[in-house]
């Protein structure tokens, strides 16, 4: 190919780029349930429109919900789309920023499906999926989203109730694609890091028992599940009983352990230039 050629085709690259930019909807700060606005530093790029940005799923709560929040407007946060939140995202963030050369904005995008949002993000992200209520029209937007190139990470949700909720919610979505094991050799788990140790990964407040055993036996042991589209590419992918967000929460907690840590950034980098490559 010629120098002049390639030169055409990187200027419309960036091009497209600029044009996604220019449409991503503005960062908005919701409250949290852990966390209210002002508790977690306000970086100072939280304005600029980037490559790439932690988008975060907000969803309302489903059945399996806490009452303290089923009550509450999910809308405007505090709700449990809001676990971790914005700690977790602003941290693992910052970690995209110094481990790949993906221009990163170092805050959180929250994602509502019903606004048609989500195609400005390659990556999206929810947590506690056990207990959300996604509802059919929601299934129906995320089906387009995943279809059309985009990534669904799915994280934090334990034992058998929790994966009997998530199954029959992304089944709105994707009713007619298998939930399945990722082998060790798939692509996802080798784009920057080899990852083949799937050890599960407790949130903080479950360090002693290793689990969250107030789920029951079912919550022992980590799955690294995925949902695959008619050619082979990983377009759900499923932290079932493991906490990724908590140890992205308390990366920089001595008190949290570094293998946990360590493995779920990497676990994150490889989920994200999969998406963006794939």
């Amino acid at each position: 190919m010629r120098l002049g050629k390639r030169l055409k085709w990187f200027a419309c690259g960036l091009i497209g780029l600029s044009a996604v930019s220019a449409f991503q909807r503005p960062f908005r700060q919701f409250e949290g349930v852990e966390y209210s606005i002002g508790d977690v530093p306000l970086p100072a790029d939280y304005r600029e429109k980037t490559e790439w940005a932690f988008a975060r799923l907000m969803y309302p709560p489903g059945p399996l919900n806490g009452y303290r929040y089923r009550d509450l407007d999910w809308h405007t946060g505090v709700s449990l789309w809001t676990q971790d939140f914005p700690r977790a995202d602003r941290h693992f963030s910052l970690a995209v920023r110094r481990l790949t050369r993906i221009h990163v904005r170092s805050v959180e995008q929250p994602v509502n499906l019903d606004e048609g949002d989500a195609y400005d993000w390659p990556w999206l992200y929810a947590v506690q999926v056990g207990e959300w209520g996604l509802t059919g029209v929601q299934g129906q937007e995320l089906r387009e989203y995943l279809l059309r190139g985009g990534f669904f990470m799915a994280d934090d949700f334990h034992g058998n109730a929790e994966w009997a909720e998530f199954e029959s919610r992304i089944r709105k979505a994707l009713p007619e694609f298998p939930i399945r094991e990722i082998d060790d050799d798939d692509p996802i788990f080798h784009t920057v890091y080899d990852l083949d140790q799937r050890i599960q990964v407790p949130g903080e407040a479950h360090l002693r028992a290793g689990y969250k055993s107030n789920n029951g036996p079912s919550s022992r042991g980590a799955h690294w599940r995925g949902i695959y589209d008619d050619k082979g590419r990983i377009i759900v992918a499923i932290l079932y009983n493991s906490d990724i967000g908590d140890a992205w929460e308390w990366a920089d907690d001595p008190r949290y352990p570094a293998k946990f840590a360590d493995l779920a950034i990497r676990l994150g980098v490889n989920y994200i230039v999969y998406a963006m490559t794939h």
